[in-house]
């Protein structure tokens, strides 16, 4: 059994985290060394990858070790590993903090002002529940 729930197999789905193409899905095609793997997907070419650069995620796709570019495409139409990963968590908050750090000044005060407002309310209706729970204490 092994110790970590994740293994870089052919076929894993890997999230790049450094690099020119960061943010982008890969498919783990071969396994170079300890420290590199051969990678393709429909957002990169096939090329070289160090293991710190890749995060693996759940997903893995079916295929050989020398499928071609071309099948491993095929594959990852096939299995719609784009909609599977644009319902993890992983995913939506990755495209909420981009979405966030393209805001300008204006958009990013007017963020402020509703988290003002929205605190606010949730700090004068939790004053509220604390008198009634201190009213109720004392009778």
């Amino acid at each position: 059994m092994p110790t970590f729930g994740l293994l870089a197999q052919i076929g894993r789905i890997c999230y790049i985290n450094d690099g020119k193409d960061k943010g982008k899905l890969c498919a783990l095609v071969n396994v170079i060394d300890g420290n590199y793997a051969l990678v393709d997907g429909p957002a990169i070419k096939r090329q070289a990858m160090n293991f710190k650069s890749l995060n693996l995620t759940r997903f893995c796709l079916k295929m050989s070790h020398e499928d071609k570019t071309k099948t491993v495409l095929k594959h990852w139409k096939e299995q719609g590993i784009d909609d599977k990963w644009m319902a993890t968590k992983w995913a939506r908050r990755d495209k909420q903090r981009a979405i966030r750090s393209s805001l300008n000044d204006f958009e990013r005060y007017k963020v402020m002002k509703a988290k003002r407002s929205r605190n606010r309310l949730i700090r004068i209706e939790m004053g509220r529940l604390k008198r009634a729970a201190k009213a109720k204490e004392e009778k």
